[in-house]
């Protein structure tokens, strides 16, 4: 079992699995360098809907939340046909969404690449960015620890 500081402060994650496909593939025959982010989306998605705040959720709620900042460690190539693991790890919530990344080869379980984004939250009426997450996402991170019993699987 892996412990809770490699699941982040809140011990919140979640993990989806896809295949590389032959267009994600750079002229050399590997995954370019800038469908990662499209990789760490599919880890964002599943953990946003384990909290109940999917991008849907969000526009409901009257928020958007882009991505302000990035960064991409990149360790071991991907190829064709490779099956990957993203697990996508809640680090903060409360003045911004911050999420960690972690996309393993599942044939091998090796870590192949690293990641962190930031999104901060602006109101959608008003076009106004805020500087402390809007309550809706406290509530709904707070409902996932009660009812996990604060073990965030």
């Amino acid at each position: 079992m892996e412990s809770r500081k490699d699941n982040g402060p809140f011990n919140i994650f979640a993990e989806a699995e896809t295949i590389i496909e032959f267009y994600d593939l750079d002229p050399l025959n590997v995954v370019w360098h800038g469908n990662y982010i499209n990789y760490f989306e599919i880890g964002r998605s599943a953990l946003l809907a384990k909290i109940n705040y999917d991008y849907n959720e969000m526009a409901n709620s009257g928020y958007a939340w882009p991505v302000v900042d990035i960064s991409i460690r990149y360790r071991r190539p991907l190829q064709f046909k490779d099956r990957i693991r993203i697990k996508a790890i809640l680090m903060e919530y409360e003045n911004c969404l911050k999420i960690k990344y972690e996309v393993f080869k599942v044939q091998t379980g090796e870590l192949t690449t690293r990641g962190l984004s930031t999104q901060m939250a602006f109101e959608i009426k008003t076009g106004e960015s805020c500087f402390v997450s809007p309550p809706i996402l406290f509530e709904r991170v707070e409902a996932y620890i009660k009812a996990t019993g604060s073990n965030g699987q």
